[in-house]
């Protein structure tokens, strides 16, 4: 059990039986009454963000997590599959529990998100930024670099993602998996 005033980004808490992470915090001081944290917390299981308020002094149930570095292996069904790299158990993942999916390639690492207690697999988070190499794209001309135009551009896991005139097929470029888009030319 943890105090609602040590509620930090990334802490985990079971509330209602779900379990969720706060994405956000806010120590709140008003003139008149009491103190309070205002937040904002994410459900593990579906991905909703609801703001929640908790009195300062509260009791709440806190949630032990591991991040483990995995490997991702292959694709079966709806479910992606990947290998502990320090124990080679393997661990199947849904596709909506994996941060930045469109961007997985087999092979990747990625950190599996465990609670530690029941060792079940919360989800799985890609790293922030993945380089990887243009498949398609209409070809850049010379000079299109004055704006800030973009086009779409097909990469090798399949996704499209908007990167600058000038950017053209075969260069490897890096691309933020949080939002799919585009960070700059790969170095």
């Amino acid at each position: 059990m943890i105090n609602a005033q040590d509620i930090k980004n990334g802490t985990c808490i079971r509330m209602d039986g779900r379990l969720y992470f706060v994405v956000e915090f806010l120590h709140v001081k008003p003139g008149k009454g009491n103190t309070f944290m205002r937040t904002k917390i994410k459900d593990v299981v579906d991905g909703r963000v609801i703001e929640r308020r908790f009195n300062i002094g509260e009791k709440l149930e806190d949630v032990r997590v591991e991040r483990r570095p995995h490997q991702y292996l292959y694709q079966e069904s709806n479910d992606y599959i990947f290998m502990n790299q320090e124990t080679f158990e393997q661990h199947p993942v849904a596709h909506d529990l994996i941060n930045g999916v469109d961007f997985l390639l087999e092979g990747m690492s990625a950190e599996v998100v465990v609670d530690a207690d029941t060792e079940t697999v919360l989800y799985a988070d890609l790293p922030i930024k993945v380089q990887q190499k243009i498949t398609y794209t209409e070809p850049g001309m010379k000079g299109d670099t004055a704006t800030n135009t973009l086009k779409p551009a097909t990469v090798e896991s399949g996704a499209t993602v908007r990167v600058p005139l000038f950017i053209n097929e075969g260069e490897l470029i890096e691309i933020d998996t949080r939002d799919g888009s585009y960070v700059g030319r790969a170095k």
